[in-house]
């Protein structure tokens, strides 16, 4: 009944879902004026994609540790896949503090969770409930900071007191409330002085207010935002390369193009104001074919890689752990949370990108499949973290559950 009920509210917010029986939208009555199309469906054309689809209800519940088919997911040889934590209701983006307490943030359930591993067992605890699109958390200095729809939190001193947290303290809350692609995916800089995320545009294609469609930082110090780079749709997952200490990113492209166009891409920001072509361009090479008009893909930074047209690139880390044999240091694994908008589902998976000396991605692969099952899934990755011990998580928000794979082959 619980899941039923804000699966409505959603529907009536306008969140991008809708019901398999309502997915197309009947013509208005002659004379009528035209009903306002929910923004997931904004850009679609009559003679365009397959009519019947839409977005994947999401994740809202959990499913009991005994029913996660976790056997059928299957890794490279050498490596092993199992169970972690389960319970998380829509558990989604993941970091670990330095004592080795991972944090969980939700885009839907508004809670965020705290994973405590003792004696090799493991509590999961809600440390956070009723706030608003939860989804990115970073930890530094003692304190978890939370990115909800439209404001940073922070909970001090957080460890001490899993089990009666403090009010949080707001940071900053002059940012958007557009609902569409609101929430937020942070990540700390590696000086630890700003808190770096996404501001996703309103819609599916628009061109966007100038706050919107853009990678920010926050100065944790002078609470003074910056926008680092424009024209990316929407990121929902990012890192900093070491060494080069540069941001990378995914992004997710426009829907209702075409099944095959165009593809979400991993970037990186090399230099402040990079403009990634949104909504003119797509994947670096790809006008769009109404805001494209007149405009040349020259014009914006090119990605760094496609991923695959409608895969939902998200969460991604670079791995720069000690379990993983030496071909893997420096990869990137991103998650893949699936298709919606193609007749044949893609993505599903966490793929691993290989660098080459000049730090050029060279190769795409599949690292973790089988949530996807012909045309159907049981689960959906979100993100991934790497731990202190070199192992790697992957958190499942529709199962509400986090898997581990480490290198059992010495």
């Amino acid at each position: 009944m619980q899941s039923k009920l804000i699966y409505s509210l959603m529907l009536v917010a306008g969140l991008g879902f809708v019901s398999f029986a309502s997915a197309q939208t009947p013509a208005p009555a002659a004379g009528a004026t035209p009903a306002i199309p929910p923004t997931w469906a904004q850009g679609r054309t009559p003679d365009g994609m397959n009519p019947s689809l839409s977005p994947n209800p999401p994740g809202i519940t959990a499913l009991p540790a005994d029913d996660i088919p976790v056997s059928k997911l299957k890794v490279p040889p050498g490596f092993k896949v199992e169970l972690w934590a389960s319970g998380m209701p829509n558990g989604r983006s993941m970091t670990e503090s330095p004592s080795g307490v991972v944090y969980v943030g939700t885009r839907f359930t508004g809670n965020v969770y705290a994973v405590v591993t003792k004696d090799g067992k493991r509590e999961v605890k809600t440390i956070a409930k009723g706030l608003h699109r939860p989804n990115g958390v970073a930890f530094t200095n003692g304190s978890l900071y939370v990115a909800e729809l439209s404001r940073i939190i922070r909970y001090d001193n957080i460890e001490a007191n899993l089990d009666n947290p403090p009010a949080p303290v707001v940071v900053f809350d002059a940012l958007p409330k557009d609902e569409p692609h609101g929430w937020k995916f942070l990540t700390l800089s590696p000086d630890g002085q700003y808190l770096y995320f996404q501001i996703g545009t309103p819609a599916n294609i628009v061109v966007p207010p100038y706050t919107h469609a853009a990678i920010v930082r926050l100065n944790l110090k002078t609470n003074i935002l910056e926008y680092m780079a424009t024209g990316v749709r929407n990121s929902v997952g990012m890192d900093f390369q070491k060494g080069t200490k540069e941001l990378w990113f995914t992004n997710n492209a426009r829907d209702w193009v075409d099944e095959s166009l165009p593809n979400d891409t991993l970037n990186r920001l090399a230099h402040k104001g990079m403009n990634f072509g949104y909504p003119f361009c797509h994947q670096g090479d790809f006008l769009d074919p109404e805001f494209g008009k007149g405009r040349s893909c020259d014009e914006f930074d090119k990605p760094e890689m496609k991923l695959g047209a409608h895969v939902a690139a998200l969460g991604m880390r670079f791995y720069n752990g000690n379990m993983f044999p030496a071909e893997y240091k420096g990869n990137i694994f991103i998650a893949e949370h699936g298709s919606w908008n193609k007749t044949q589902k893609s993505g599903y998976q966490v793929v691993r990108v290989v660098l080459d000396a000049k730090n050029k991605p060279v190769k795409l692969e599949p690292f973790i499949t089988g949530w996807l099952e012909g045309e159907s899934f049981w689960g959906r990755p979100v993100d991934v973290q790497v731990l202190k011990d070199g192992s790697m998580l992957v958190s499942d928000d529709e199962t509400g559950a986090i898997f581990r794979v480490s290198y059992i082959k010495k």
